[in-house]
C-alpha cells in the first residue's frame, strides 16, 4: 500500500539519503548514500564521475549515447517547426538589438540635436551627459523592471501569451517616442516603457526555447537569441547610415518607425505557436503537452522519446503537488540553488562588464573621436563583424562545449581590450592633449583601434554573447526557472543601465583607460567560469540539475555520467523552505555506495 520513498534531510551538519519503508513491507536491501556535509561535494563527485557506470537504456540520450528506439523512427531535431519557432521567438533579441543600435546613431543626428539638445558655451550643439545618459540608460532601467515582473505573469497566463503582451507594451513605448516634437523627456519616458517589454522578452525568449526545443538543438536555438540581437544592431546601423543625411525629423523618426515591424510580427506569430509543453502539463493539459512534444520532434505521441520526456514532466509535476507551491525564498534554500543564482547573476553581469555595449551604445561617438570621417560607416562594419561572428557562436558552443568556449573567449577579449585601451591612452594623440576637442589624432593608430575593437567583438559574439544566455537557461530546475532567470536577467539589465548611464562621465574622466576596467572583468569571468560553471553541452535539463545537486566538480563535469535515476530538484518532494525533501524510489534505480540500508524512519 505504501511505495518505498527516499527521504532526504539537509542540515548544516549532515546529509542523509535513506529509504523509507512501510511497516507492512519487507525490508529492502537497497543500500543508501550517506555523506557528511564536509565531504558532500568530493564524495558525490568522485562517485558520479569515476565509479558510476554509464546510464542504462532507460536514460534518454545526452549527446554521449544512442537511444534504443527499436522500430520507431529517429527524432528529427531540426525540422521546419523548430526552425520557425526559433526564428520567431528570437525576434525578441532583434528588438533589443534594434533599440541599442538605433540610439547609438540617431542621438548624433543634426535634427535630433536641434530638437532635443542645447548649445554649449563653446558653441557646440549637444545633448549633454545627462540627457544622453538618460536616453540610453532608461531603456535598461525599464528592462530591469520588465525582467523581474515577467516571471509571475508567465507562470499564470503562459509563455506565449506573455510574449504577445510584452510585444504590445514595447509598441506602446515606441508610439510615445515617435510622437514627440521637442520634449526630450518624452523620449526618456518612451524608452522606459520600451524597456519593460524588452526586459520581459529577454527572460521569456530563452525560457520558452529551453522548455520547448529538443535538447539536441536547445543550445543553438537559445544562442539564436544573441544572433538576433546582433542582427538588430547591424540593421539599425544601416538604417541610421541611410537616414542621417536627412535634414528633417524624418531622419530619426524613420528609424523609430521601423522598430514597429519586429514586435508586430512576433506578437501576432506567437498566437499561432504551441504553448510550452511543460507549462501545458502544469495546467492539466497532459494530452496537449504530449502532442507538442511529438510535433516539435516530428514523431508520433507514442514515440519512446516523447513518452520519456512526458514521464519526466509528470514526475516533476507530482513532486510539486506533493511539496505545495514553491516559496520565493526557496531559490536560495533549495539544493545548490543559492550557488546557481549567484553564478547566474555573476555571468549576466559580467556579460555587460565585458564592455561590448560600450562599443554598441557609443560606437558612433567612439569612432568619431579617433578621427574617422564618417563614424556611421565604421559602426556598420562593427555591426557586420558582430553578426557574422555570432554565426560561429551557433557552432562553437555545441561543438566544443560551454566552459572551454567561455574561458578562451574571455582570454581573447581581455587581450584586445588591453590593446584598444593602450593605443587610445598612449598613442592616439601625438600632441598629448586628449581633452582638447580639436586635438590632432594619429590615423594609423585610429585604424588599429578599430581593428582591435572588431577582434574584441568577434570574441564576444562567438562566446560570451550567446553562451551566457544558454548557460543560464539550462542551469535551473523548472520549479524555480522563471524566478531564477528573472533575477539573473535583472542583473544583466542593472549593469547595462549603470554602464550606459555613467559611461559619458567615465570616459570624460579617464578616456580610453575605461577599457582596462572591462579587461579586468573579462579576467574575472574566466575565473568564475572555471571554478563554478558545469558543462551542459548535450545534456538534458534534468542531468544539468543533477550535476549541481550532487556537487559535481565543474572542471570534471564534462566527463560526468548521469545516474540511472537522476537526483534532481524537480523530482524531490519539498517541505516549506526546501530544506526537507523526499524523492520517490523506483525499483533498481539509482547508484549507491554500498552502505547498509538505513533506518525505516525519515530523518
Amino acid at each position: 500500500l505504501h511505495s518505498p520513498q527516499i527521504f532526504i534531510y539537509i542540515s548544516p551538519l549532515q546529509s542523509y539519503w535513506t529509504p523509507r519503508r512501510s511497516a507492512t513491507t519487507t525490508t529492502t536491501t537497497t543500500p543508501i548514500l550517506r555523506v557528511s556535509h564536509g565531504q558532500y561535494n568530493t564524495t558525490l563527485t568522485n562517485m558520479s564521475a569515476a565509479e558510476i557506470p554509464a546510464s542504462g537504456a532507460s536514460t534518454p540520450p545526452n549527446g554521449h549515447e544512442k537511444a534504443p528506439y527499436g522500430d520507431y523512427p529517429p527524432v528529427k531535431v531540426l525540422n521546419f517547426r523548430v526552425i520557425v519557432m526559433g526564428l520567431l521567438v528570437s525576434l525578441g533579441g532583434f528588438i533589443f538589438g534594434w533599440e541599442g543600435g538605433s540610439i547609438s546613431g540617431y542621438t548624433q543626428m543634426a535634427n535630433f540635436r536641434e530638437n532635443f539638445g542645447d548649445t554649449q558655451k563653446n558653441g557646440v550643439l549637444t545633448l549633454g551627459n545627462v540627457r544622453q545618459g538618460l536616453m540610453v540608460a532608461m531603456l535598461c532601467a525599464g528592462c530591469l523592471v520588465g525582467a523581474l515582473v515577467s516571471a509571475p505573469i508567465a507562470d499564470n497566463v503562459g509563455r506565449k501569451f506573455s510574449i504577445t503582451f510584452w510585444c504590445i507594451v514595447y509598441i506602446v513605448g515606441n508610439v510615445v517616442c515617435i510622437t514627440t516634437t521637442d520634449k526630450w523627456y518624452q523620449i526618456v519616458i518612451g524608452r522606459l516603457i520600451d524597456g519593460f517589454g524588452i526586459g520581459a522578452l529577454s527572460v521569456l525568449t530563452p525560457m520558452y526555447q529551453s522548455e520547448t526545443a529538443p535538447r539536441q538543438v536547445r543550445g543553438a536555438l537559445v544562442t539564436a537569441y544573441q544572433l538576433f540581437i546582433t542582427l538588430g544592431i547591424f540593421v539599425a546601423y544601416c538604417v541610421n547610415y541611410g537616414t542621417e543625411a536627412i535634414e528633417s525629423k524624418a531622419s530619426w523618426r524613420i528609424t523609430m518607425g521601423i522598430g514597429f515591424i519586429a514586435p508586430a510580427i512576433m506578437g501576432a506569430g506567437m498566437l499561432i505557436m504551441r504553448e510550452s509543453p511543460r507549462w501545458q502539463y502544469r495546467r492539466g493539459g497532459e494530452a496537449e503537452a504530449a502532442q507538442t512534444l511529438a510535433l516539435i520532434s516530428c514523431v508520433s505521441v507514442d514515440h519512446p522519446e516523447v513518452q520519456h520526456e512526458l514521464a519526466e514532466i509528470r514526475e516533476k509535476f507530482e513532486a510539486e503537488v506533493a511539496g505545495g507551491d514553491p516559496k520565493w525564498y526557496e531559490i536560495f534554500t533549495a539544493p545548490a540553488m543559492l550557488r546557481r543564482v549567484l553564478v547566474g547573476m555573476a555571468l549576466q553581469a559580467l556579460q555587460q562588464l565585458t564592455g561590448a555595449n560600450y562599443f554598441f551604445y557609443y560606437g558612433t561617438q567612439i569612432f568619431a573621436s579617433v578621427g574617422i570621417s564618417n563614424s556611421y560607416i565604421t559602426s556598420m562594419i562593427l555591426g557586420a563583424v558582430n553578426v557574422f561572428a555570432t554565426f560561429g557562436g551557433l557552432y562553437v558552443g555545441q561543438k566544443f562545449g560551454r566552459r572551454i568556449s567561455m574561458i578562451l573567449g574571455g582570454a581573447w577579449m581581455f587581450i584586445w581590450l588591453i590593446v584598444f585601451s593602450s593605443l587610445g591612452s598612449f598613442a592616439l594623440y601625438p600632441d598629448g592633449n586628449p581633452n582638447d576637442p580639436n586635438a590632432r589624432t594619429n590615423a594609423s593608430v585610429g585604424s588599429a583601434m578599430i581593428a582591435s575593437a572588431c577582434f574584441f567583438i568577434v570574441g564576444f559574439a562567438v562566446t560570451w554573447g550567446p553562451l551566457v544566455w544558454a548557460i543560464v537557461g539550462e542551469m535551473f530546475p523548472s520549479r524555480y526557472r522563471a524566478v531564477a532567470m528573472a533575477l539573473c536577467t535583472a542583473a544583466n539589465w542593472l549593469w547595462n543601465f549603470l554602464i550606459s548611464f555613467f559611461t559619458p562621465w567615465i570616459t570624460a574622466a579617464i578616456g580610453y583607460r575605461y577599457g582596462y576596467v572591462f579587461a579586468g572583468c573579462c579576467f574575472l569571468g574566466i575565473l568564475i567560469t572555471f571554478f563554478f560553471v558545469n558543462e551542459s553541452q548535450g545534456r538534458s535539463l534534468e542531468e544539468v540539475d543533477s550535476m549541481y545537486v550532487l556537487g559535481v566538480i565543474p572542471w570534471k563535469s564534462k566527463a560526468w555520467k548521469p545516474l540511472d535515476e537522476p537526483v534532481n530538484t524537480d523530482s524531490m518532494h519539498f517541505k516549506p523552505g526546501a530544506r526537507d525533501f523526499s524523492k520517490p524510489e523506483t525499483p533498481a534505480a539509482g547508484h549507491h555506495d554500498g552502505e547498509p540500508a538505513g533506518p525505516s524512519n525519515a530523518v
